[in-house]
């Protein structure tokens, strides 16, 4: 660093303090607070505006009426209450079902992946991030400020433990160890098919299994031994979103209504030395002058913290913190990379590379009513500030009207009653009254005047007014189904109209949850634990694996709202009403749960999906006898037709025996088949004589010829055995 650049930063208040990375190019505190002031005017001009609706919600700053000596400052809060039937309604359709995120996979490959994702996340939302909190805080940021921004991170804390884990000695399986290998064999199945279950194995066949397949050599364990062993013991370690407070959120103002066209984004927040060091991602705290930070100096954050109990030591004060996520050339190359930085004072404490997977800003914006060209959006304060306004003017007219009477109060006339017969008057006595004057004229009893009808015109009028501009029914008398139609089908008209006022809002809150849930996929598939068990019922446990979670997916957000449900139910219901008792039972089942889930009852959904009608025994013994004496006469015929057919293959079978004795009598074939039987029969009984003749000469001693033939006879006895062997 140059001289000249030197003073500069000391007269600036700035601290030189050591490069925090390698990068040729690494961004200072001034250059990142240089992107800083370029976002400062649209983030000035958002805050004034934001601060403007919140005082209408709040009647509160320049909107509260003035002090008027005798007069009323009575405000009916309008806004409030339409931002008060607003919020169930956007928020319970979120928040109505067990299962918010439904995860689609892109291809055939990643189904597994797409439901191990989904059962996550849900296990997520509901245990992990408090569900029920978060989603309201975030609908009532969403409909009072008219955008709510979402910073996604995640957190991960650990601590060191001494555990005892056995040693084993593995061996090398032999032939005679049948029972063993085909333990390992079935586990090592296990592990592929069904990795839940191989969990349940014991943990010395497990052990085996993973040295098996590492070495690729079949081996089983023994344990011979424990040892103490330092583990990582994981305390927490999960996804994080939480809402940034309006004026501390810096969005760079060429985004042009896309949070993903933005080059930066700056948080501020508050945070304490002590903070800083237990997160353990932070350097250079020691070049902090901890005595001169303050929430109070930091003009550009708005604190919401009681400085009235600010801490004095170091460790524990308050301070502010500048988040910076964006895009810098750390390399000089021309090439844009997505960093995170972080100062205090004029203090940098942290620069790296993004370390979330999507390599985007970790922030989630969702307008309420959309704004062109901006990322922001507006509340329904905007549309009812003159409402209001109108509505406050005509309400302390009404009540001034009332509160200056002489509501109660008794007039007499002077000349009507003396002073002994006025006594009597007031304590309830009888009394005298001058004759010549009227006690009916003379007494006049005060109260409270008419209310004009044109001031309850113009209250009904704002009333309905402000319920068009919003689409809410806040019971107040103004919305009604007569501008189409004072009959059953324009007020179905209305309802609907409303309906899809209400859902196009929810949809839109919808797209913000389901960006937060890409941004949770993402960074599960990195930094979740190798291995997750989640309760999926109050019975059934999952293991989840790291690995099992990467692929290529499209989330949704099942969300759908009470009108629209109860639209659906209404139309299945007509279904079985016009099908009747001709549908199968499996159908009217199908249709039954499904009503039961519009319905908000899963309870009986599930016994409805799981119900099985059992038959009367009566009924069932006669339709078994009734089967039974059907296949009794089935086997009857069957037996009958067998006979038959039997009968038919013997007259044909005689019929064509006769065929070919005729054909062979007249082919002379039968004939020469006899000639030739009674030759052999000649032959053989030839045989035998030269035998038996052979025989009786070898008695006297062999010949040659004798041998001959016994060799001869041998041969055809052997030919003959091979014959018979064939």
């Amino acid at each position: 660093m140059d001289t000249a650049n030197k003073f500069s930063m000391e007269a600036n208040g700035m601290v030189q303090t050591k490069p925090l990375t390698e990068w040729k190019k690494e961004p200072s505190v001034m250059d990142l607070k240089a992107d800083l002031d370029i976002a400062k005017p649209s983030r000035d001009a958002r805050v004034t505006q934001v601060q403007h609706w919140l005082n209408l919600r709040n009647i509160e700053g320049n909107v509260k009426p003035k002090q008027i000596k005798g007069r009323s400052q009575v405000q009916p809060k309008l806004i409030r209450r339409q931002n008060e039937w607003r919020y169930s309604a956007v928020s319970e359709p979120f928040l109505s079902s067990e299962k918010l995120f439904k995860v689609s996979p892109v291809t055939w490959e990643d189904k597994a992946a797409a439901n191990q994702n989904e059962m996550i996340l849900n296990w997520q939302m509901r245990t992990k991030l408090n569900r029920v909190k978060f989603i309201d805080q975030v609908v009532r940021t969403f409909v009072d400020e008219g955008t709510a921004v979402i910073r996604v991170g995640w957190i991960r804390n650990t601590e060191i433990v001494q555990v005892e884990k056995p040693i084993y000695n593995f061996y090398d399986l032999r032939p005679e160890d049948e029972q063993q290998a085909e333990m390992l064999a079935q586990a090592l199945e296990m592990r592929v098919q069904n990795y839940n279950e191989y969990l349940n194995l014991p943990e010395i066949l497990q052990e085996a299994t993973e040295f098996t397949m590492e070495n690729e050599r079949p081996v089983f364990a023994e344990q011979v031994g424990t040892e103490i062993v330092e583990e990582e013991k994981i305390l927490d370690n999960r996804p994080t979103a939480e809402i940034v407070d309006y004026p501390n959120f810096y969005l760079d103002p060429a985004a042009e209504g896309d949070v993903d066209k933005a080059t930066f984004a700056v948080v501020s927040y508050e945070t304490s030395k002590a903070e800083l060091l237990k997160d353990g991602r932070y350097s250079n705290l020691e070049d902090i002058k901890w005595a001169n930070q303050s929430p109070l100096i930091e003009t550009d954050h708005e604190t919401m913290s009681d400085n009235t109990t600010a801490f004095k030591d170091d460790l524990r004060k308050r301070v502010v913190a500048y988040e910076y996520w964006g895009w810098y050339d750390i390399e000089g190359n021309e090439s844009l990379v997505p960093i995170v930085a972080t100062w205090v004072g004029n203090t940098m404490i942290r620069m790296e590379k993004n370390p979330y997977p999507d390599q985007k800003i970790p922030f989630v914006v969702i307008p309420y009513l959309p704004v062109k060209k901006s990322v922001f959006g507006e509340p329904d304060a905007e549309l009812l500030s003159e409402n209001q306004a109108i509505l406050g003017a005509v309400t302390r007219g009404m009540v001034d009207l009332l509160g200056r009477s002489a509501n109660g109060q008794t007039g007499f006339s002077k000349d009507m009653l003396d002073a002994v017969n006025r006594r009597r008057y007031e304590a309830g006595q009888d009394y005298e009254f001058n004759p010549n004057k009227d006690p009916r004229l003379g007494v006049h009893q005060h109260s409270y005047p008419d209310i004009p009808a044109s001031a309850m015109n113009m209250l009904a009028l704002q009333n309905q007014d402000a319920e068009a501009l919003t689409g809410v029914k806040a019971f107040s008398g103004g919305l009604s189904g007569e501008a189409y139609g004072d009959v059953a089908s324009g007020i179905r008209g209305m309802l609907d109209a409303a309906s899809k006022r209400e859902m196009a809002i929810v949809r839109r809150l919808a797209q913000g949850i389901k960006d937060i849930g890409d941004k949770f996929t993402s960074m599960n598939a990195i930094f979740l634990s190798e291995e997750e068990v989640i309760r999926v019922t109050n019975d059934e446990f999952v293991s989840i694996r790291r690995e099992d979670l990467e692929g290529e997916f499209d989330l949704a957000v099942d969300i759908s709202t009470a009108e629209v449900e109860d639209a659906q139910a209404q139309d299945l219901t007509f279904m079985l009403q016009t099908m009747g008792n001709t549908m199968d039972f499996n159908l009217t089942k199908m249709i039954l749960g499904q009503i039961a889930k519009l319905k908000r009852m899963p309870d009986l959904a599930k016994l409805i999906e799981q119900f099985e009608p059992q038959p009367d025994p009566i009924e069932q013994a006669l339709r078994e006898a009734e089967l039974q004496k059907v296949q009794m006469e089935i086997q009857v015929l069957q037996s009958e037709i067998m006979v038959n057919q039997a009968k038919a293959r013997e007259t044909a079978s005689n019929a064509d025996l006769k065929d070919l004795d005729f054909l062979e009598t007249e082919t002379g074939t039968k004939h020469a088949r006899d000639v030739d039987k009674t030759h052999a029969q000649a032959q053989s009984n030839q045989t035998m004589k030269i035998t038996e003749g052979i025989l009786k000469q070898g008695e006297g001693g062999p010949s040659k010829s004798n041998i001959r033939q016994a060799v001869a006879y041998d041969r055809i006895t052997q030919a003959l055995t091979d014959r018979k062997t064939q």
